[in-house]
């Protein structure tokens, strides 16, 4: 809400105390906000496995002509499609390769920031991909991977900047496990 006193000067009519302000308000009326999501995952060999998740959201609003909206600043509709490969090409020390493959798609949706920060983040999909590899006598994990592997650019905020490729390499030591 934006809001402004002022004092006028009796003989000229002009303001000669000006105090503009503006504070932040909730919605006059009730807002809720409903969601669902829904995953599988399916293992077609012991070693293999599919996996699904959908999620949809929606903001409800109460009245149509409440002047203050909250920004809900979420896809109505998004969903994961993965492949995931667990204890491949295990050597006789134990030491084990794995791998996921990820497809990620989200729908537009209006971003709403302040006023300059208002529009719409367009429909955008990405692949994910890492392998890794199980260094047994160490308890070393070493993960090599992407996200957005294949550099689609795109924004996630109306007026953020355009996200690309994220390559890493990852290591983990676990420190109690015991070695065999």
């Amino acid at each position: 809400n934006i809001g402004m006193t002022a004092e006028f000067d009796a003989t000229s009519g002009l303001p000669s105390d000006i105090v503009v302000y503006r504070y932040s308000a909730n919605a006059h009326s009730k807002m809720t906000t409903q969601g669902i999501n829904i995953g599988l995952q399916y293992y077609f060999h012991e070693k293999h496995s599919l996996s699904a998740n959908y999620s949809w959201n929606a903001l409800v609003k109460g009245d149509e002509r409440d002047p203050i909206v909250p920004a809900f600043n979420t896809p109505k509709h998004k969903y994961n499609l993965g492949l995931t490969g667990e204890h491949l090409f295990i050597d006789e020390k134990g030491n084990e390769w794995g791998y996921s493959l990820n497809y990620k798609w989200i729908q537009g949706f209006i971003f709403e920031g302040s006023p300059q920060f208002t529009g719409m983040v367009p429909t955008y999909d990405l692949v994910d991909a890492q392998v890794n590899y199980q260094w047994k006598k160490t308890n070393l994990n070493i993960k090599l991977g992407a996200s957005n592997l294949l550099n689609n650019y795109q924004f996630q905020t109306y007026g953020g900047p355009r996200i690309g490729r994220l390559a890493y390499l990852s290591l983990r030591y676990e420190w109690n496990k015991v070695s065999k």
